[in-house]
């Protein structure tokens, strides 16, 4: 077991955030030779932590564990330790141009550091919505630790085949969500907005096409707020209403969107969005600058914060992309 990493001067390459993306870029880097600086909340903020199976992972057909992912990538990072510093449980604070590259400040066991490096890699994903009650996110986290709320519909929708499946939420993303599920022949859907007005569309034709989807799919509409959930015993997603009534699916699914799409980071340094907030990239995980949409030298944005799909696989990819990019024109 290494012990505890000692800063150095200067880096190869800064990577901020420690999930599949992140760790991916370490171990890559340090394969090709080149110091890091990894600088990692720990595994618990990674979207994937508590999702008990995945079966889009090459290598484990019966399927694997985010947890279990996790400690299968950080195990690989740290027997890489002669080049990569592993800084974990670590809070970036910042990260600023500092030519000919780049500083990241990061609170670590009590101490506030610095680490430089020509290259800096931002891997801190995004953070999925979760639907409150009494003013609280807890009640639900149960339900999904058992596989019975899902919020990827391309992770988990072929496991949604005929079952019934309660959709949280309220606005065009439930409503193109619970229409996105057929794609996988469940038995029903109903959308549960949780007490707010149902507002499918922006505008009045894009309000009447969904209304009319969802008619022609036969989607409940369930207007009441949740009080609460049950029959996790039964194996079943059930949902309590504050109006006394109750009902029973086979899953839930959460179409609330994003919590915190990290966007702080990027903003100051320079980098433009698409229409849905994520940082935009090249082909090679580039970010590209909101000044004139040009490739911005050194940096690079990786996993689920960047634009495109939001995948392991494709995390893993991006952060190949970023890291052998880097290897070849800065490093």
């Amino acid at each position: 077991m290494p012990g505890f990493p000692r800063l150095r001067d200067d880096y190869d390459l800064v990577i901020v955030g420690g999930g599949h993306a992140g760790l991916q870029a370490a171990a890559k880097a340090a394969l090709l030779r080149r110091t890091v600086a990894l600088i990692d909340r720990g595994p618990k903020y990674s979207r994937s932590y508590y999702a008990p199976k995945m079966d889009n992972i090459p290598g484990f057909p019966e399927g694997i564990s985010g947890h279990r992912l996790l400690d299968l990538q950080v195990d690989a990072v740290r027997r890489l330790s002669a080049w990569v510093d592993y800084f974990t449980p670590a809070r970036a604070t910042s990260a600023e141009a500092s030519p000919p590259g780049f500083t990241v400040r990061f609170d670590w066991l009590k101490q506030s550091l610095a680490a430089r490096a020509r290259v800096l890699v931002l891997a801190m994903g995004v953070i999925d919505r979760i639907v409150e009650i009494g003013g609280k996110i807890d009640p639900i986290f149960p339900w999904a630790n058992q596989a019975l709320v899902d919020f990827c519909l391309v992770c988990d929708g072929h496991e949604l085949t005929d079952r019934t499946i309660g959709v949280i939420g309220h606005d065009t993303l439930a409503a193109r969500t619970a229409l996105d599920l057929f794609e996988f022949a469940p038995r029903s859907v109903e959308i549960l907005t949780h007490g707010r007005r149902p507002e499918f569309g922006g505008s009045p034709e894009e309000r009447t096409a969904l209304a009319t989807a969802l008619a022609e799919r036969q989607v409940g509409i369930v207007e009441a707020a949740i009080a609460g959930f049950d029959e996790i015993r039964e194996h079943r997603f059930g949902v309590r209403f504050a109006d006394g009534s109750h009902r029973s699916y086979e899953r839930g699914f959460s179409a609330l969107g994003w919590y915190d799409m990290h966007r702080g980071f990027p903003e100051g340094l320079g980098c433009r969005f698409d229409p849905e907030g994520f940082v935009d990239v090249d082909a090679d995980s580039r970010a590209l600058a909101a000044a004139d949409g040009r490739p911005i030298p050194g940096l690079y944005v990786v996993g689920d914060q960047k634009s495109g799909w939001n995948q392991i696989p494709e995390a893993w990819g991006s952060a190949e992309r970023a890291v052998l990019h880097a290897w070849a024109d800065y490093l």
